[in-house]
């Protein structure tokens, strides 16, 4: 077992700042930083003269799939790994056969990366429908109105924007109902709070490793479910994709392997299996209380009219209003205290991890009282 405070020290980050920007990127421990450092060691000083470069990163990637898979509820061959987050949703946005008039649903709410794909493909014909939220929330009525004729309904399970959680197994059964496919943005919630996806019922799930988790960039993963996975074409196609590559005609992978295309660095995702890990020895149960307390601390302190996310705390994301975004991350940064403004809302973001400490979120407050 780990408490959060010991995990706390292990992170060269948070002894040289208060760093409260989660949301985007969280700064690994050393252990999580060494796994990858002598991954990368042993392919390339070690492998090369004793085994096989390709046959080693592809039994890294395989012990990758596996753990992923057991920490959200799935089995290795619906994981397939991925850079990113936005690289899972793009993979998906290329492997449907759309047609002219098919509608894409999405919300207000979804960050860049479940926006991007879907004008691309509207310039191409698809049909996107954007629906309106009010304060981090979905109506149910609209909801089900907007995805009635949809092929693809995609939105976040943890809004970045105001840091609450949307009820998924609810919005997945009304999509479901409606006979269109899922793809979950759960970027958000891996490393503060469970992940079940069987349990949501969800055709696709994308996420990464590089934030919560406290894993490093290019540690992202997806989730297919496998009869959704045999009816998709991935346009990105290469040896990692396909059961035989020297085939006259090779066949796609079973499941979601299919979206793993090359040559990849496995640094990345053998990090992922130690910062899995690493999380897993604090506690999910533990982490998630922790934040909540410490969310719910900085929530209580800041004026109603401010405060955008939810007064009772939904995830470590609390959204602040302030009157110079920008401003107040620079000034706040001059002080050693990191978090990011958003585009919209206009405000600042604070992202609170179970690594936090009760006086780090004090000290933010008294930072920002003369803003309010």
């Amino acid at each position: 077992m780990l408490t959060p405070r010991e995990l706390r020290a292990t992170i060269p980050t948070l002894q040289a700042a208060t760093y409260l920007n989660y949301g985007a990127h969280g700064p690994s421990p050393t252990r999580v930083v060494e796994a990858a450092t002598d991954a990368v060691h042993r392919h390339e000083y070690d492998v090369p003269a004793t085994g096989d470069p390709y046959e080693t990163a592809f039994g890294e990637f395989d012990e990758t799939r596996k753990q992923v898979a057991s920490f959200i509820g799935a089995r290795p061959d619906e994981v397939a790994l991925t850079e990113s987050t936005s690289a899972g949703i793009n993979a998906i946005a290329g492997a449907i056969d759309w047609q002219p008039g098919d509608v894409v649903v999405r919300t207000d709410l979804e960050h860049p990366a479940g926006i991007l794909p879907w004008q691309r493909l509207g310039q191409e014909g698809v049909t996107v429908r954007t629906i309106e939220t009010s304060d981090g929330r979905l109506d149910r009525e609209a909801y089900a109105e907007a995805v009635a004729d949809a092929r693809l309904v995609s939105f976040s399970a943890v809004t970045w924007t105001h840091g609450t959680k949307l009820p998924v197994a609810e919005l997945v059964d009304i999509a479901h109902d409606a006979g269109a496919l899922t793809l979950i943005d759960a970027v958000q919630v891996p490393g503060q709070l469970p992940m079940d996806v069987t349990g949501w019922g969800a055709d696709i799930v994308a996420a990464a490793g590089h934030k919560w988790l406290l894993g490093l960039w290019g540690s992202g993963f997806l989730y297919v479910d496998d009869d959704v996975a045999e009816r998709l074409e991935p346009r990105a196609v290469s040896y990692r994709s396909v059961d035989t590559p020297t085939a006259a005609e090779p066949a796609f992978a079973t499941g979601a392997r299919r979206f793993e295309v090359g040559s990849a660095n496995p640094a990345p995702h053998v990090a992922l299996r130690e910062a899995i890990r690493t999380i897993e020895a604090v506690g999910l149960d533990a982490i998630e209380h922790r934040i909540q307390d410490l969310a719910s601390r900085l929530a209580s302190k800041v004026p109603d009219d401010r405060l955008l996310s939810p007064a009772a705390p939904e995830s470590g994301l609390v959204t602040i209003d302030v009157d110079t975004p920008e401003e107040t991350v620079d000034r706040l940064s001059d002080e050693g205290i990191v978090v990011r403004a958003l585009p919209s809302p206009d405000a600042i973001r604070v992202s609170v991890h179970a690594v936090n400490t009760a006086a780090e979120i004090d000290g933010l407050v008294d930072e920002l009282v003369d803003e309010w």
